[in-house]
């Protein structure tokens, strides 16, 4: 089979990786921003507040996270919102797009142990399933979890028995990887798809997203297996393919330059591509340390600083990942 269709399975087949529930942070297998400090999500919801008061973005929007894991983000992203204006609540609709049906029930009894009843949120299992006239979108490491084709020298790659195999690439791989001057690397599939439902389903739409890579062409692999922190480059030679399928992550790294174009075709306009670091700091996250800062202890202070070091230092998460604000003006 291709290895667009091995790492489908892998990631979302039957008993594939995420089709059970697995926590983020030090008992899982990675980190993510939403799982280091809820001034991740504070810092976001503080953008979309300002974008609302300078009504760039309508009151009464949806706002939805795609990829919602355990419900984290979302809700810290509401507290956040309530705190800046408690009507906005009422206004606005909230909403969680989820494939995994087991995780929809961990997000709900997750939502419930934070706002008990006082705060409802919509499921939809598709971003095809939505319609919806103004909605801004979230999501957190979303692209590198779309399945890849793996590209060499106009070959790709197929598995046969959990064995990598190279086969003459069709013509449309090779002129894709021509007109983006890839000779080595990965091609995402499904950027294009996922662009055009947002267009499609929701009429007027922000779209925010963060992720890790870079907005050019590597010309090598990135793609890699993550076990309890630990990292291991596909080709390792110690890495056993059959061990790790559908038991360790696998992922590779955001070419944003793709990402940016299949957007841009649907009808968005690209507002921000930005390092993590410079995002977060736009949107406010020092400000809101600050008040954090006059309304607790020294020591809850520094605790939380040492979060926020985490995802703005340049060698940590702060320049590796990125951020993208798309915007679809209705019509």
């Amino acid at each position: 089979m291709l290895f667009r269709d091995y790492m489908h399975s892998w990631l979302y087949g039957k008993d594939g990786y995420y089709s059970h529930y697995k926590p983020i942070g030090k008992g899982g297998d990675f980190y993510t921003a939403v799982s280091t400090s809820r001034f991740f999500g504070a810092s976001i919801a503080n953008h979309i507040y300002n974008q609302i008061v300078q009504k760039q973005i309508p009151r009464d929007s949806y706002l939805i996270e795609i990829g919602a894991h355990q419900g984290y983000l979302i809700c810290d992203m509401i507290e956040w919102l309530y705190s800046c204006d408690a009507t906005l609540i009422d206004s606005m609709k909230f909403a969680i797009v989820e494939r995994m049906p087991h995780l929809r029930e961990i997000q709900k009894e997750y939502i419930y142990s934070r706002f008990g009843d006082d705060i409802k949120i919509e499921f939809f299992d598709d971003i095809s399933n939505l319609a919806i006239d103004s909605a801004i979108v979230v999501a957190n490491e979303i692209f590198d979890a779309f399945a890849c084709d793996l590209y060499k020298d106009g070959k790709m790659a197929t598995v046969n028995n959990h064995q990598i195999e190279w086969i003459d690439a069709p013509s449309h791989i090779k002129s894709w990887a021509e007109k983006h001057h890839l000779v080595t690397g990965e091609i995402a599939s499904g950027y294009e798809e996922f662009a055009k439902y947002m267009a499609c389903n929701i009429k007027r739409c922000d779209f925010i997203s963060f992720d890790y890579g870079e907005k050019y062409v590597r010309n090598d692999f990135s793609i890699r297996v993550y076990r309890q922190h630990q990292t291991w480059p596909l080709f390792d030679e110690e890495l056993d393919l059959a061990i790790s399928y559908k038991s360790d992550d696998i992922t590779y790294d955001v070419n944003f330059a793709h990402v940016i174009e299949a957007f841009e075709d649907a009808g968005f306009e690209l507002l921000d591509y930005e390092t993590q670091a410079r995002a977060l700091v736009r949107f406010g996250i020092i400000d809101i340390l600050d008040m954090f800062r006059q309304q607790t202890t020294p020591a809850k202070y520094l605790q939380q600083a040492d979060k926020i070091k985490t995802l703005l230092a340049p060698t940590v998460m702060g320049d590796r990942f990125k951020m993208v604000h798309f915007r679809r003006q209705k019509g």
